[in-house]
């Protein structure tokens, strides 16, 4: 006996209930037309992921389970195919509703299964929208018996044994998992451990496409029941993976085609292009617009901008002021040259010199200090927004995360833009992935985007005369790690110090995190690539004295 399972890695838009059903509904017929006999959509999959404060308005349960209903009518005629469809379903007499797993076959939902473990911490807020079920739900296709499970029931030992003690044969996982740096790795480990505890095989369904800050990467996957990969769909792209399961001697055997993983720094790149095509995309601006300094850190962002949408949606802005070295005019033109985009100069000397002049008498006898530099930036910002406001593109910024975290930016000035696309990025990996860019062209856009000098060069704001960024900060090897073991990791200061950094850079960062938490409040959101970014996952307070 020999039958078909088939995953809808699919891109899926929250609030979009007839695309999504749409969605479903297609990828259910090609799994039938190709012989499949159970499909399995992601976690959620119905509404999008996540929906969040949707979740609590009756309209939206209520178009949501007029949603159900269409992809059970419109698939009614799909003879022998089960669907396993993500969505949430209301429970009666109760505020919330069940983050659900229904079965739909012949035209009526057959059974459903409800998310037993609901995650509330990093970027999740489960328990604010779902009731948590308690059963396990198996059933039965080609006399085979199937145990559902929904994302974070695989992450702990208790509802996959529920299932197996049920009589499951095979585990099918519906998940919204978004990506980190190492995740795909992470999740065949976990669900390894899974099948080692139970003997019972896996087939992982998973979402793909951005959502805000957040990046899903696809990388659906089966394990065979000795917990060896025998099927992978590819990342970051959508896909319908099929997974032959075959009954021989009393066990259930997978087969399928395995898509390597790529490398780290490619899962990196990629997830950027996705996080940004699909906001830009989901949300219809016509295009992004970019302040380019000549600098590393918006030459890695027009690089990612142009892999993302293509040159044609990409529009340059260097805006020089009498700061700013000969150097970083001729770079900024080359790089926009190289990738073919639409680039412009706007000096800035005039407004900085009108802004000075207005301020002249109630800055008499003050020395020149930061409050000159953020003009600059301000200006800058200024400049970048109206021309946002009246072509419609959207301003990303630059901001990388070792600025983010130390409060190396201006508000209003370099923080003024709707996308702020690397930062999640602590300086050393912007370098490592303008390198990485610079030798690989994974979407054909171009090769060797950024000029050499552009990453060689010390890094500078160009606010001030030979300026330097390590003027005011810790060498940047020496910042990201400390920004990692304090900010990420919740490493104290005192264990950092113990860990071989000096104390006084120590004290220094991380006094810097703490006071900077006001600029991070109203920094655009950008694509989460660590398991712990400045966003959903990073909930400080404002006004704070206390420091780990």
């Amino acid at each position: 006996m020999t039958f078909s399972i088939c995953t809808a890695q699919r891109n899926f838009v929250v609030g979009d209930l007839p695309g999504n059903a749409q969605k479903i509904i297609e990828a259910a017929r090609a799994a039938h037309a190709g012989g499949a006999r159970l499909l399995l959509t992601p976690e959620l999959a119905l509404c999008g992921y996540a929906a969040e404060d949707l979740l609590l308005r009756p309209a939206f349960l209520d178009a949501c389970e007029q949603a159900v209903h269409t992809v059970a009518r419109e698939t009614a005629d799909l003879t022998g195919l089960a669907i396993v469809l993500g969505h949430p379903r209301r429970v009666a007499g109760e505020r919330l509703c069940h983050n659900a797993a229904s079965v739909l076959r012949h035209g009526v939902v057959e059974c459903s299964y409800a998310k037993q473990a609901l995650p509330n911490y990093g970027v999740f807020d489960e328990q604010r929208y779902f009731t948590p079920g308690d059963a396990p739900c198996v059933l039965d296709v080609d006399g085979v018996r199937i145990g559902l499970l929904v994302c974070e029931d695989a992450w702990l030992p208790g509802p996959a044994q529920q299932a197996a003690q049920a009589g499951a044969q095979l585990l099918a996982v519906l998940n919204a998992s978004p990506f980190h740096g190492d995740k795909p790795g992470v999740r065949e480990a976990m669900l390894r451990a899974r099948v080692q505890e139970t003997g019972l095989p896996v087939v992982y369904a998973h979402l793909v496409g951005g959502q805000d800050e957040l990046v899903f990467d696809g990388h659906s996957f089966a394990l065979g029941a000795d917990g060896a990969v025998v099927a992978r769909a590819p990342g970051f792209e959508e896909s319908l993976m099929a997974v032959q399961v075959t009954a021989q001697a009393g066990a259930l055997v997978l087969q399928g085609e395995v898509q390597p993983l790529a490398s780290a720094h490619e899962q990196l790149w990629r997830a950027l292009v996705l996080g940004v095509r699909d906001y830009v995309g989901k949300n219809r601006f016509p295009g992004v617009l970019l302040g380019l300094s000549g600098g590393i850190d918006s030459a890695l962002v027009l690089a990612i901008a142009v892999d993302a949408l293509g040159a044609d949606k990409v529009r340059t802005v260097m805006m020089p002021s009498p700061y700013t070295a000969d150097i970083s005019w001729i770079d900024a033109r080359d790089m926009a040259a190289r990738l073919g985009v639409a680039y412009e100069e706007i000096a800035i000397a005039p407004q900085f010199e009108a802004f000075k002049a207005a301020l002249a008498a109630d800055f008499a006898g003050r020395a020149e200090d930061t409050t000159e530099e953020n003009l600059q930036a301000r200006i800058r910002g200024t400049l970048l927004m109206a021309l946002s406001n009246k072509f419609g593109a959207l301003v990303v910024t630059t901001g990388n995360k070792s600025e983010m975290a130390t409060g190396y930016c201006t508000l209003y000035g370099d923080m003024a833009g709707g996308f702020a696309v690397i930062k999640d990025l602590v300086k050393t990996q912007v370098f490592a992935l303008a390198n990485w860019r610079n030798a690989h062209d994974p979407f054909g856009t171009c090769s060797n985007p950024i000029p050499e000098r552009i990453i060689t060069r010390p890094p500078s704001a160009e606010l001030r005369p030979d300026q330097k960024d390590q003027d005011s900060l810790p060498p940047y090897e020496v910042l990201d790690a400390i920004v990692e073991r304090y900010m990420e990791n919740d490493e104290s200061v005192q264990d950092i110090v113990a860990a071989g950094f000096a104390a006084v850079d120590v004290e220094r960062v991380t006094r810097l995190i703490q006071i900077n938490e006001h600029k991070r409040r109203q920094a655009p959101i950008g694509v989460r690539l660590t398991r712990r970014s400045f966003g959903k996952d990073w909930r400080y307070p404002i006004t704070n004295k206390f420091r780990a």
